[in-house]
């Protein structure tokens, strides 16, 4: 006699009626989407029983709040009934902010484009930092240093250790209500500073040119994080 032959007509019923529970908690955890249940065709169903799965199954929303969820609104505006402004429309109304923006931005495709440059003088010198880029381009012998890269890189460098601080008082200093003709003065010698700085350094142009350009444009970085410094005493 095998198992199954073994089994009642009530033991199967049971068995049936257990893998049927099991079966509409797998499909149900898996539909937890209400809105999926609601709109598109009928899982109400699929609802895991209370007995394996004790906790509320989300109510279903009106067919015109389902729309208003799935669809999205046009940038810088709100959907309606919701009461708060996209903070996004709020920071391009900021005068003060667009200006940072615009010359942060160039600043950080100025650093991309240095790097490229650097990556050019190594090909074009055969000066090549790591050993299996040497052996591809001719061996070992050109795994050395050059001072025309070494020389990029430290331009690369400076840039780093400059805009990026930059980036960051600058965001916070626009959100400070500064007069707007004062902080793209502030923005734009950083931003002239540091163009004249990379070209001086690139071309190799005398000194005191980029001495000069480098200090120039630590000047507005100092007076805004010294503004920023200021507004957080003051609260």
């Amino acid at each position: 006699m095998t198992r199954a032959e073994g089994l009642g007509a009530g033991d199967v019923k049971k068995m049936k009626v257990c893998h049927l529970k099991v079966l509409r908690f797998c499909v149900g955890v898996f539909c937890v989407d209400y809105r999926l249940k609601d709109h598109f065709f009928p899982l109400a169903f699929l609802s895991p029983p209370s007995s394996l799965f004790p906790f509320p199954w989300p109510r279903p929303c009106p067919a015109h709040s389902f729309e208003m969820q799935t669809r999205s609104p046009p940038f810088g505006q709100a959907l309606e009934g919701d009461k708060a402004p996209a903070s996004a429309h709020k920071m391009m109304d900021n005068e003060v902010f667009v200006n940072f923006l615009l010359y942060s931005t160039i600043l950080v495709i100025k650093m991309y484009l240095v790097a490229v440059i650097t990556g050019q003088v190594r090909l074009r010198k055969k000066a090549f930092a790591n050993p299996e880029d040497a052996l591809k381009h001719g061996g070992l012998q050109f795994c050395r240093t050059d001072p025309d890269v070494e020389r990029c890189r430290r331009a690369h460098g400076n840039d780093l250790e400059n805009i990026l601080p930059f980036l960051f008082l600058g965001s916070i200093y626009s959100f400070l209500n500064p007069d707007p003709f004062i902080a793209w003065l502030h923005f734009f010698i950083f931003f002239v500073g540091r163009i004249i700085h990379t070209v001086a350094y690139l071309v190799k142009l005398k000194a005191p040119i980029r001495s000069v350009a480098y200090t120039v444009a630590q000047v507005p970085c100092v007076s805004m994080a010294l503004q920023i410094l200021w507004e957080v005493v003051k609260l």
